[in-house]
């Protein structure tokens, strides 16, 4: 029973833009309205409020990347239907509709380039692509990345934007956080640094696991980092929740995180963070 499928890559449609059309943009948090040219310069984010848009795993290669140089790789991976799923539509059908709508293949894209002068491997997670969730080709592609890292001997970075564990795979996504959580021992092993990012949001098995397993965790502002969400836990614990319960402001506080770095500053703090885990 296959848990994923590969196809030729050539053959894979064009990604189109991650965020919306138009010269202007309403910002999620504080309303302001934000000119393009003005949000592209602000690394996407709020000259207002300092609100962090989602952006897609291209982006986030670009802004750490040396001179937006890289390599992807492990493009090829498409989801199977290993469970027959069906529930509003067909598991497959909804896949291809993904793809045709957003451009997207999978929810992670994996690459590897230089950042600082370094060598460096990302898995970057996609929320645009169901929801972030992971499935069996997101599994395989971050523990194709830790065996890259141990290829190149390099650093791997994992930036974490998901709302959990993919439904429609079953306990085949979830056995993904296994896997992903003891190929990732093999870092330490070779004494390899390992650096989680989480991003808005970091859910469900994603936090679970492999995101919460950095040997630094950092995390952009007020990303919203949990297992259930907020009203979940309200609803079970019949309890007011404290305030930012849940953001990363409130983790940092409690030790769950080891650092919080607006985008502006993501690559110079990662390079200085690499830098000191070098050995």
């Amino acid at each position: 029973m296959a848990w994923f499928k590969r196809v030729n890559p050539s053959i894979r449609p064009t990604d189109k833009r991650d965020m919306p059309e138009g010269l202007w943009w309403k910002c999620d948090e504080c309303g302001a309205m934000l000119h393009k040219k003005q949000l592209e310069d602000n690394f996407f984010t709020c000259s207002k409020c300092d609100h962090h848009f989602r952006i897609s795993p291209y982006k986030y290669f670009s802004l750490l990347f040396d001179d937006e140089k890289y390599s992807e790789f492990d493009d090829q991976l498409r989801a199977a239907d290993p469970l027959g799923f069906t529930d509003t539509k067909k598991y497959p059908d909804r896949v291809y509709d993904t793809i045709e709508k957003s451009g997207k293949t999978e929810a992670c894209r994996n690459a590897h380039g230089e950042s600082g002068g370094q060598p460096l491997v990302i898995s970057a997670m996609d929320f645009g692509f169901i929801g972030g969730s992971m499935g069996s080709v997101v599994g395989e592609k971050i523990a194709r990345a830790v065996d890259k890292s141990l290829e190149l001997n390099a650093p791997l970075l994992v930036i974490s934007q998901s709302g959990g564990a993919r439904m429609m795979e079953g306990a085949f996504s979830l056995m993904q956080m296994a896997k992903t959580a003891a190929r990732l021992t093999r870092l330490s092993e070779r004494k390899l640094p390992y650096i989680s990012l989480l991003t808005d949001p970091t859910m469900g098995g994603i936090s679970a696991s492999f995101a919460m397993l950095g040997d630094l965790n950092i995390s952009e502002p007020k990303a919203l980092i949990g297992f259930a969400g907020p009203r979940v836990i309200r609803d079970t614990i019949k309890r007011d929740l404290p305030e930012g319960f849940q953001r990363a402001e409130f983790l940092f506080d409690h030790g769950f995180l080891d650092r919080i770095i607006h985008r502006r500053d993501l690559k110079t703090e990662l390079v200085s963070l690499l830098g000191m885990l070098k050995v």
